[in-house]
């Protein structure tokens, strides 16, 4: 198996290379903190492009594990007095443009005859039916987006690999730096480690099948309404 991890120095995207290489897979792993030809910005398009051209066609797995909810003192809105155009701006380059990015020139890397996966890290509170105590603007709507940009990739994936799987996962709470702050209220026993999220979404992946691609599946393969 070849596998190609977005966001591996984050918390599950470094679990998710160990659980891969676990498996004898061979793994080509970017981040935007590694150097040199393993640095990845996904923000940034050049960027993409480079990291893409340097993985060999014929990859089974592309897992984008990115994700933005705080950065430099700023978190999710609790109301909307609190809207900011730049720090929703800065929700969607990361959530969704960031993804989609990958995307457009990773996708052309997975074969178009067998079974391959294209997975990202969304978020529960990215579905619209599931919102039932608002605020997260900014957090909400980028992973909103990055749900449709994923239904509308599998539909055109679809055209040219129809065995193909292009989903987003909601990982649960995982205890990283990303729900550091947000732990309080989290469920005895629903805080996972990195180490068994990862292994709980690759065997969610292991599971599906081509006609569950363009969905939202949570830990346990559950799919999530949008």
């Amino acid at each position: 198996m070849r596998a190609v991890v977005i966001g591996a120095s984050g918390g599950i995207g470094a679990a998710l290379v160990e659980a891969l290489r676990d498996e004898d897979a061979e793994v080509h792993a970017f981040a935007r903190s590694f150097e040199g030809d393993r640095r990845i910005d996904v923000a940034d398009e050049a960027s993409v492009t480079a990291a893409a051209s340097r993985v060999p066609a014929g990859v089974d797995l592309v897992f984008v594990a990115t994700g933005l909810l705080h950065d430099d003192g700023r978190g999710p809105e609790k109301a909307w007095r609190e809207l900011d155009a730049d720090w929703l701006q800065r929700n969607f380059l990361v959530n969704s443009i960031g993804p989609a990015l990958v995307a457009k020139h990773f996708l052309p890397l997975l074969p178009r005859d067998r079974r391959a996966v294209f997975a990202a890290l969304s978020a529960r509170v990215g579905s619209i039916s599931d919102n039932k105590l608002g605020g997260w603007y900014g957090y909400r709507a980028s992973k909103a987006a990055l749900n449709q940009l994923i239904r509308t990739l599998a539909i055109e994936e679809k055209r040219r690999n129809p065995q193909s799987i292009v989903v987003a996962l909601h990982p649960g709470t995982v205890d990283t730096g990303l729900s550091k702050p947000f732990q309080g209220n989290v469920q005895p026993g629903r805080l996972f480690t990195p180490d068994r999220a990862a292994v709980q979404l690759l065997d969610v992946l292991d599971g599906l099948k081509s006609g569950d691609s363009g969905r939202l599946f949570d830990w346990e393969g559950k799919e999530v309404a949008p």
